[in-house]
């Protein structure tokens, strides 16, 4: 290769990276505040997936109380394991601690791709895996869910070839809302990939793989602190893997790739279980209460849900101008128009007065 130095370092940069398509991220209060108008403190927030009674109020305490910011963290995540291993209900040599399960995502990867290796993707679902796969120089198969949304098992064992390493599966799956049955999960842990469940929604709906993990040497379950316990801003997160997987994991990984305050929340949240369960009760409670008054003003139809989010097909209207509308009342939620959720809407739960002011909004959007 000749060296063109007007061009530096461009000559030295990876060629599959040119084509990734950049992860859409959730806009920011304020950006969404100057976007509507509406200041940010009368914002209602239902695009993010995000926990509308924030985190335990032990979590700001114990942030402020603490003293020693300015020393590093401890990069074995210590204090954490012991009741991390009483929540999850498996060994602590199992759970390796993240910033985010988006960085065990990555991590994962890290250690089964090869370049040109490849991950299977049900869709619609989580961006990420194709996103961190890409950046991983791995290849993405993607593979649809049928018309309920269900993983399509025998097109997944039909898309496994020997550059198969990994399966993503998110349980319940995001935008969709729908679990994945015990049975599928463990038919593609059979073929002998890598079956990645990710519960980052676990909490809302109980069902949980982590117990096998100790069973099968290719299940790997992620988590996040993001939905039930409020700490979105913090990026905390956990998996739950094979022995020497995670001990793999622990040596690739950032030294401190858990900032102290995250750790903090972490561990306060955990302290702090009964009031954060009452929290995702509260959460179910007003799915269902949703999903009815949608029902019931037949403006969206609701698919059923065990997430703290709401998938909607539109009934009467146009998906992007309900969400137009509703972005100029200072009421954010995600719209879809891609091949397998054309013309849908995905809302969060949020609190009762968020409902009502939503259907509010509806009514008012469709009688002009």
């Amino acid at each position: 290769m000749t060296y063109d130095p007007i061009r530096g370092a461009e000559n030295h940069i990876r060629g599959d990276l040119a084509g990734i398509e950049p992860y859409e991220p959730i806009v920011p209060l304020e950006a969404l505040s100057e976007r509507s108008g509406v200041p940010v403190e009368r914002l209602i927030k239902l695009d993010g997936n995000e926990n509308p009674y924030g985190c335990s109020p032990r979590v700001p305490r114990a942030l402020a109380d603490y003293s020693f910011y300015h020393i590093y963290p401890d990069p074995l995540h210590s204090e954490l394991q012991e009741p991390l291993e009483e929540y999850v209900g498996v060994g602590q040599k199992h759970i390796v601690v993240g910033s985010g399960s988006d960085e065990l995502i990555d991590l994962v990867l890290r250690v089964f791709l090869e370049p040109g290796d490849k991950t299977i993707n049900c869709v619609p679902t989580f961006g990420m895996y194709p996103f961190s796969t890409a950046v991983c120089g791995g290849k993405t198969v993607t593979v649809p869910r049928d018309d309920a949304y269900e993983v399509d098992v025998a097109a997944v064992k039909s898309a496994i070839d020997e550059r198969t390493k990994v399966v993503f599966i998110a349980s319940p799956n995001n935008p969709t809302g729908n679990a994945t049955l015990p049975n599928i999960i463990l038919e593609l842990v059979d073929t002998g990939v890598v079956v990645v469940v990710d519960e980052a929604y676990y909490e809302f709906s109980g069902q949980t793989f982590a117990p096998l993990v100790p069973t099968y040497p290719n299940l790997i379950v992620l988590r996040s602190f993001s939905k039930w316990a409020g700490l979105g801003g913090l990026r905390a997160g956990y998996g739950i893997l094979p022995f020497n997987i995670a001990e793999l994991v622990r040596r690739i990984k950032m030294p401190y790739n858990v900032n102290i305050a995250a750790m903090i929340a972490i561990r306060e949240s955990l302290a702090d279980i009964d009031y954060l369960q009452d929290r995702v009760k509260a959460i179910v409670a007003e799915r269902e209460r949703l999903s009815a008054m949608l029902k019931e003003q037949g403006v969206l139809l609701p698919l059923p849900s065990e997430a703290n989010f709401i998938l909607c097909r539109v009934a009467r209207g146009n998906a992007r101008e309900i969400k137009q509308g509703l972005d100029k009342k200072g009421i954010f939620i995600r719209y879809f128009d891609t091949p397998l959720l054309r013309n849908m809407l995905r809302i969060s739960v949020g609190k009762p007065e968020h409902t009502d002011a939503l259907v509010e909004a509806l009514a008012k959007l469709e009688g002009g």
